[in-house]
């Protein structure tokens, strides 16, 4: 299921027209999580904390149990396992990830810094007209390293642990992380059980991503050494792992200082000592991405074969 659902995404991504016209279940969720947040996010910390360990329960039931209840009628064989893997190519990110980080790397190859920051602005947080080319490049790769991670390694993981349920609820979950699990006034208690539970099961796909980028990398022991020493000095417990494996993989530094709106966040550089990257190893690291999608394709076979 999970083999052939690479297969799709890779091909089709999530084409516009079928956005246009229904959406994409993770904008569904989103508008879930967000009526929540609406409705629940007030009071004091203790009353917070309450409501947003419910929240976070029943967006990941809402994701998961439909998915479960579909995947106990379906047929056995190839019409079935066809039927799953179009179930779970939505829950995947290989082509929309590839073709935003490339959206990045165009532009600023082409000189255009101005365009690089609008498409550097679709897929990270930070102020983009604070940024010059160098810190383009990094916030792309960084976004590309952990999102292979949250977008695809992640999503396969649960799907081959938990089958549609599982991407279905893991995918919930890493959703709400990114629109609660912030330490701000309004989320820090009210999404404080999205946080730590995004954290917990991005804990062993983060580190095989890390693993499989070194793998497929040209410095494999160099990038494994990097990551070891790297990644728990990372603000996050998961995206230091496949960002400092890439980073090492190819030969630069990424994370540093960076500004999120009037805060500087004075972040430990990954891979310090290397060069800043540029246009060309965002390139170079869209070629690191594909072979690493290559190997997981590589390991569901075996693993289904076996």
């Amino acid at each position: 299921m999970a083999a052939l659902a690479i297969l799709i995404d890779a091909a089709l991504g999530w084409p516009d027209p079928l956005f246009r016209r229904i959406g994409h279940p993770v904008t569904w969720i989103g508008a879930l999580i967000a009526r929540l947040d609406r409705g629940f996010n007030r009071g004091g910390r203790g009353r917070r904390l309450f409501a947003g360990g419910v929240a976070t329960a029943v967006v990941v039931a809402a994701a998961a149990l439909p998915m479960a209840l579909i995947e106990a009628v379906l047929p056995p064989g190839p019409v079935g396992l066809a039927l799953a893997a179009a179930l779970c190519w939505p829950w995947l990110a290989v082509r929309s990830l590839h073709d935003h980080v490339a959206a990045v790397a165009t532009p600023l190859a082409a000189g255009d810094l101005a365009g690089a920051r609008r498409a550097v602005a679709m897929i990270v947080g930070r102020d983009p007209e604070r940024l010059d080319a160098a810190g383009v490049s990094r916030a792309a790769l960084e976004s590309l390293a952990e999102n292979a991670s949250d977008g695809v390694t992640a999503p396969l993981f649960w799907a081959v642990v938990g089958g549609l349920p599982g991407v279905a609820a893991y995918k919930a979950i890493n959703t709400l992380d990114s629109m609660i699990g912030h330490r701000t006034p309004d989320h820090e208690a009210f999404g404080k059980a999205a946080a730590r539970l995004d954290d917990l099961v991005n804990l062993i796909p983060a580190r095989l991503t890390g693993l499989a980028l070194a793998l497929v990398s040209a410095r494999p022991r160099t990038a494994v050494a990097t990551m070891l020493r790297d990644a728990p000095r990372h603000r996050s417990p998961n995206a230091g792992w496949p960002e400092a494996a890439m980073a090492a993989g190819l030969g630069v530094r990424v994370s540093g200082p960076r500004v999120y709106g009037d805060r500087v966040a004075d972040e430990p550089w990954v891979n310090a000592g290397a060069p800043d990257p540029d246009a060309l190893a965002i390139r170079r690291g869209l070629a690191l991405y594909r072979r690493m999608m290559a190997l997981a394709l590589l390991a569901l076979v075996i693993a289904a074969l076996a």
